[in-house]
């Protein structure tokens, strides 16, 4: 079972900062936070619109943080310029559409692999891993290792949405496949997406899946008990897992 990595987004910290047009809370205090509660990596999406995370912020959580900053992005010519020139340790592009509250399912790279392999292609020739948002469905992990990503992140969404005991079971029998086909492939196995305390154990025990990134929930607990503790217990409760898994 590969060593397990919880990374933690902070977008939701900007967009409390956007309802008011303020300059808090701060995403880099948020992230730093984070760090000290556990967190191997910091995640944000800069979206088209600019909605939450700004320019300024991911230029100043990539020189601040101690750990590694995870791009999500749109294949969007301009910000894989900006993301080629700030050259982040990690880029996971994602499907946008400006209408969306959040993501809301994988990238389609099936049919799509000249334009997503161009992105792929010039952002791995700036030295930044790749990694693509996609569903845990056969044909787009296959597309996903043909345009020469090194990583794919499993969208756990539909799993987190499941309603009833044999929904929930065959959304995560479809993320162990997708997570055994990837690794089979050669691909590193990331998820996330929709992820709680209350539902991430079954995701965290797949023994491919080597990082999840989490955000929302872990904001919006730590509201109750801050953000240090939010990432503690959702780091404790993926490490339990994975341990229980391991021992059998």
């Amino acid at each position: 079972m590969a060593e397990f990595r919880l990374g933690v987004n902070v977008d939701h910290v900007a967009t409390l900062r956007q309802a008011r047009g303020c300059d808090y809370p701060d995403p880099l205090e948020a992230a730093l936070a984070a760090e000290r509660g556990g967190a191997r990596g910091i995640t944000v999406h800069l979206r088209e619109d600019r909605r939450h995370i700004q320019d300024s912020d991911v230029i100043a959580i990539k020189n601040g943080i101690a750990t590694k900053l995870n791009l999500e992005m749109a294949a969007d010519g301009e910000i894989v310029e900006f993301a080629c020139k700030l050259r982040p340790a990690d880029v996971c592009l994602v499907p946008e559409k400006r209408q969306e509250l959040t993501t809301e399912g994988g990238l389609s790279v099936a049919g799509r692999e000249d334009f997503i392999g161009a992105a792929v292609s010039r952002l791995r020739e700036a030295g930044i891993r790749v990694s693509l948002f996609i569903d845990p469905d056969p044909a787009e992990i296959e597309a996903a290792a043909a345009v020469a990503a090194e990583v794919v992140e499993l969208h756990t969404g539909s799993y987190a949405e499941a309603s009833g005991a044999a929904q929930v079971r065959a959304r995560l029998d479809e993320l162990r496949k997708g997570a055994g086909d990837a690794a089979g492939l050669g691909l590193i196995v990331n998820g996330g997406h929709g992820l709680t305390l209350a539902n991430v154990a079954p995701v965290a025990a797949i023994a491919e899946i080597e990082e999840l990134n989490i955000g929302h929930s872990i904001v919006s607990r730590a509201i109750m008990v801050g953000i240090e503790q939010a990432v503690r217990e959702m780091n404790e409760t993926c490490l339990a897992a994975r341990k229980s898994a391991a021992d059998g």
